[in-house]
């Protein structure tokens, strides 16, 4: 390893950056490492538990959140190679019980749905508490009541938790083994992520950072009061924790085609590459198209494939530049902790590897007709009340939990937060939008996800919202 260029230059400059950001925003701890063409280096920062005082360090541990749903799909596309599962073959093939509350919605869902995020499955913030070896096949029998439906499969994109879900249930269905085991045995193993596990009681037994959100009153950073997601949640996110160096190496394998550092043949290069290959596109600026596990990110000419991961009170990344061999992953311990991670990725491509990134957005549209976009919509126990206010469209969102179950998990989830305060945004174009008093460079880079879209016109009014890669539904 040649410290003079990457180890020495980037590891500086990364730990300005990070060590400027977090005293200024009151993020306790951070780490990230970044591996580009045989070298690595990891720089940490800060503390990993307030409570405790424990230092963030190189080698701590944090959940990956929904960085796991690229290693659910990596895991996907082995049984297909093993014939155990077939992308264009019905769920229901291989989970005949698996049902929606919608009489015959389920049956028209294939296995590729579910890792494309084109499925449908309306499910978002569905939290079954259930534990054990048969914790994700209760979140999947418990959809045939829970789990609604926002669109005809293949008709749109929509982040999907549930599709992931159910595709770990199709996993634990073709091998026999539990999500937790089946995990190590395809992953963590054979890709050499010696720090990675699935559970608290696993992770207790090493340096382990914890979420924290800030008091909205004082803006200190306080623990969070939920470590994990339940089990039911794990293919998703909920549950599978590691280093940075473990999700530099799992990056690093599919940087090589599925062969891991130590040489081993983990996938094959075809599954690598139809992960990285357009499945699915909504043609807007604010969501990116996605492949099988990756998103897509376009900065510029140059292809990010990218996946972040909301934990309690922590947020994780992983980004892989095949065009550069490179990967760049990190970790904050608040959820406030992706701005940081964008500039970061920015400053990498920018500056590190000369990638010229262009103007999203250049500047707010021409009065249009916002009448279109205004009205009610919904998702699973989600609420947004639209309106037209001094030329600006004002949401109004607020979460409405099916019971007091599920209002607990989410409200722990979220730091106490249950409904978001009105905000208003400036029109782009017409079915583009950008929140209002943000300048719009920052959505040059991961945050393009803060913009808003309407889809689907008819008669005079849009079927849907996307914000965050997510669709909501009029009603």
């Amino acid at each position: 390893m040649n410290e003079n260029t990457l180890g020495t230059a980037v590891a500086g400059q990364l730990s300005e950056q990070i060590a400027a950001y977090c005293d200024a925003n009151a993020i306790p701890g951070f780490v990230a490492g970044v591996y580009h063409s045989g070298e690595q280096i990891v720089v940490a920062h800060g503390t990993a538990n307030v409570t405790t005082g424990a230092a963030m360090g190189a080698d701590t541990g944090f959940l990956f959140g929904s960085v796991t749903k690229v290693l659910t799909t990596t895991m996907v596309l082995q049984q297909v190679e093993r014939g155990l599962l077939d992308l264009d073959a019905p769920v229901v093939k291989y989970l005949p019980d698996f049902a929606l509350n919608v009489p015959g919605a389920a049956d028209k869902i294939l296995v590729r749905h579910l890792i494309s995020h084109t499925n449908g499955i309306d499910a978002d913030l569905y939290f079954p508490d259930a534990e054990g070896r048969d914790a994700v096949r209760r979140y999947v029998e418990g959809l045939a009541t829970a789990g609604g439906t926002l669109f005809e499969p293949g008709e749109q994109v929509s982040y999907s938790n549930g599709g992931m879900i159910v595709a770990g249930r199709l996993l634990e269905v073709v091998t026999g083994l539990p999500f937790s085991e089946l995990i190590d045995r395809e992953i963590y193993q054979p890709v050499g992520m010696t720090d990675s596990s699935t559970s608290a009681e696993q992770a207790i037994l090493r340096s382990t950072a914890i979420g924290h959100f800030p008091n909205p009153e004082t803006m200190v950073a306080e623990p969070t009061r939920m470590f994990t997601l339940p089990q039911t949640w794990g293919p998703a996110g909920g549950t599978p924790i590691g280093t940075v160096a473990d999700l530099l190496t799992f990056g690093r394998t599919h940087l090589a085609g599925g062969v891991s550092p130590s040489g081993t043949r983990v996938f094959s290069a075809e599954s690598a590459a139809l992960m990285q290959r357009v499945s699915g596109d909504m043609v807007s600026p604010n969501v990116p198209p996605m492949g099988l596990g990756w998103v897509r990110y376009p900065f510029g000419d140059t292809t990010v494939l990218a996946m972040s991961g909301a934990s309690p009170g922590g947020v994780s990344i992983l980004c892989v530049v095949p065009e550069f061999d490179l990967v760049f992953t990190a970790f904050g311990n608040t959820p406030g902790a992706v701005m940081l991670q964008d500039q970061l990725l920015q400053w990498l491509l920018r500056e590190h590897l000369g990638v010229e990134i262009p103007t999203l957005i250049t500047e707010s549209a021409a009065d249009f007709d916002l009448t279109p976009y205004a009205g009610t919509y919904r998702s699973d126990q989600l609420r947004i009340d639209i309106s037209v206010v001094d030329g600006t469209l004002e949401e109004r969102t607020a979460y409405e939990p099916a019971d007091a179950a599920q209002g607990a998990i989410f409200t722990a989830f979220a730091g106490g937060v249950t409904a978001a305060p009105p905000q208003r945004y400036v029109p782009i174009r017409p079915g583009l939008f950008a929140p209002e008093g943000y300048p719009l460079e920052l959505f040059d880079g991961y945050l393009r996800l803060l913009l808003v879209s309407f889809h689907d016109i008819r008669d005079g009014r849009a079927t849907f919202r996307n914000g965050g890669g997510r669709l909501t539904r009029r009603v």
